[in-house]
């Protein structure tokens, strides 16, 4: 849980050989997460139309919704691939993280990653965005399970949910920017 500087490296570069901080891979993916995290499972729709789907989808996977809601964005790759490592910056804040799963189906896109070390939490995060193509709607989804990845973040308690929730509103804001 410690160990780790206060302030991690920004470059992606760096965090190539490194391994994540949670055990749970994947565990945004399935119907029940991780037991011992804080879940978010947030589900808006955000419009209707392929059109509004296929852009979306883009903002997830080219780091676009990330910057749009007010992260800046150091990646090793323009769009997310498994094993992508970005750092995202907020201030002086560095949080790296691992893609870990890329949805791209056709009317399916997204992706997660894995927090690295240094990052202030530990656990995963799922941006995915679908189109039902008999409603033809457009719907946003944020899950993620995370801990505090340090005993400072964990002084945080229920701030640090509250930032959760803000970010994961600025997140899907950023969807139909």
């Amino acid at each position: 849980m410690d160990g780790v500087p206060l302030l991690p490296s920004a470059d992606p570069d760096s965090y190539f050989s490194t391994p994540l901080t949670y055990a749970e891979i994947g565990g945004t993916a399935h119907e029940s997460m991780p037991a011992g995290y804080h879940h978010v499972d947030v589900e808006k729709a955000i419009g209707t139309g392929l059109e509004l789907f296929e852009r979306a989808g883009r903002r997830i996977v080219e780091w676009d919704m990330h910057r749009g809601a007010g992260l800046r964005v150091r990646s090793s790759a323009a769009s997310a691939t498994v094993d992508t490592v970005v750092v995202l910056l907020l201030g002086p804040v560095r949080i790296p993280c691992r893609v870990v799963e890329v949805i791209d189906e056709s009317h399916h896109r997204g992706f997660a990653y894995g927090t690295l070390p240094g990052h202030p939490e530990s656990g995963e995060e799922r941006f995915t965005v679908r189109h039902d193509p008999v409603t033809d709607a457009v719907t946003a989804h944020i899950r993620a399970f995370s801990r505090p990845g340090n005993r400072v973040v964990a002084l945080g308690g229920p701030l640090n949910r509250a930032t959760q929730r803000i970010a994961t509103g600025r997140y899907i804001a950023a969807l139909t920017a």
